[in-house]
């Protein structure tokens, strides 16, 4: 049997990418669970990365680097 989930496993954190190229994403979603810390170069960005390559290796799309990484506004 598995255990009960809770909210905090379920919880997402979002974020705005700015890529060195001009493009922006908006609303990018992280969960709570994968950060080590509220690091933006180092857990937020790993796991953006990590979302970028599964993207890109499912869409033949390369993304660019990313230039800065910043939380929703509003949000």
């Amino acid at each position: 049997m598995s255990r009960a989930r809770t909210a905090s496993d379920r919880a997402f954190l979002l974020f705005d990418v700015l890529y060195v190229d001009g493009t922006r994403t908006s609303n990018r979603k992280v969960r709570s669970v994968d950060l080590q810390a509220w690091d933006f170069d180092g857990s937020v960005r790993a796991a953006i990365e990590a979302q970028d390559r599964d993207i890109s290796g499912r869409s033949g799309i390369p993304r660019g680097d990313i230039k800065s990484i910043t939380p929703t506004p509003g949000r």
